[in-house]
């Protein structure tokens, strides 16, 4: 640590909900046990203010009050959920650190304990973002999708009080904040593809802090960084925003050279899905950790060459008989 880091208190901005704090004290606490003093601040944003649909409040609505906190100097540390990071790289911050990332994987949580394939036709599931309204409707169970904003409580709420018989969220949220209990089925990635970078924080300082980026940097995890920044790629080379109906998921994995040793590779999937579940395109591809924006970019422009382009436009028809008049999203799960 620095001199100058000895003579500051840093502060870590983060939203004000369960989840955003106790994903930020984390990192507090890490920054502390590097020998830094730090304060949790709690900054509002748009999204926490308004119940409208993320496609109305715009992309990004979750961390541009976190940014602007940054760019004023009102806090020194940012901590986002990463998949509410637009793609756009914004020149003024940097991300110091991608710590070890949670199971990115979407949960099942279910009345009566059921799994997603028991679920009955018309069977009310509540979820956040047009790509698991995609990939739901996409699995042709016949199920009445509903669209739902709120934090953890209040969206599995909805299903203890009997008003929907299931809701969607990421498995991430749930763990952080201790509630794994209520998931009923996790969602392989086979059949159900998480966002991009889903389960992993961004800790975000501005960038000519060059004092205080280098102890953030002892949190980054290498596996968090090398899936997530694949996974990010192959969103910006779609030029598809965090509330299109994109999935992705890159995992480290074990693999033998030529000469039979075990060497590490990463797999990235994709898959871009139409709102009304009518058509998915997935693709993949396995290569070098250290060429993990490549090949994001590489499983974008394959399914680019499949059509997804068409896809990734975010609509909702009216026609559909499971269809609502907004999609929404959340900065939480």
């Amino acid at each position: 640590m620095t001199a100058a880091l000895d003579k500051r208190v840093i502060r870590v901005g983060t939203r004000g909900s369960l989840l955003a704090t106790t994903q930020a004290e984390t990192v507090r606490a890490a920054i502390t046990a590097a020998g830094v003093e730090t304060e949790l601040v709690i900054v509002a944003t748009a999204g926490d203010k308004s119940a409208a649909p993320v496609q109305q409040i715009g992309v990004g609505v979750f961390t541009a009050a976190l940014r602007e906190a940054l760019a004023d100097n009102t806090i020194d540390v940012a901590v986002h959920s990463y998949k509410d990071l637009p793609t756009a790289q914004d020149p003024r911050f940097t991300v110091a650190a991608i710590p070890q990332r949670e199971d990115p994987r979407d949960a099942l949580v279910a009345r009566d304990g059921l799994v997603l394939g028991a679920l009955p036709p018309g069977a009310t599931v509540g979820t956040s973002a047009p790509r698991r309204i995609a990939q739901l409707r996409a699995l042709g169970l016949g199920l009445d999708v509903r669209p739902l904003r709120g934090n953890l409580d209040t969206r599995i709420g909805k299903v203890t009080s009997g008003d929907l018989d299931a809701v969607v969220v990421a498995r991430a949220g749930l763990a952080r904040i201790d509630r794994l209990d209520v998931v009923t089925e996790a969602l392989e990635p086979a059949q159900f593809l998480p966002a991009p970078a889903q389960g992993a924080l961004a800790v975000e300082c501005r960038s000519d802090d060059t004092d205080l980026a280098a102890v953030l940097a002892e949190l980054d995890d290498v596996a968090a960084r090398a899936t997530v920044t694949a996974e990010r790629a192959l969103l910006a080379e779609l030029e598809a925003g965090c509330t299109a109906p994109v999935g992705a998921i890159a995992e480290v994995v074990d693999s033998l050279d030529d000469d039979g040793r075990v060497i590490e590779e990463l797999s990235v999937r994709g898959c871009a899905a139409a709102v009304d579940g009518s058509d998915v395109v997935r693709a993949s591809a396995v290569g070098s950790v250290a060429d993990a924006e490549s090949l994001g970019r590489s499983v974008a422009r394959e399914l680019l060459d499949l059509g997804a382009r068409d896809l990734v436009e975010v609509t909702e028809p009216a026609s559909s008989p499971t269809a609502s008049s907004t999609t929404t999203g959340s900065g939480d799960a």
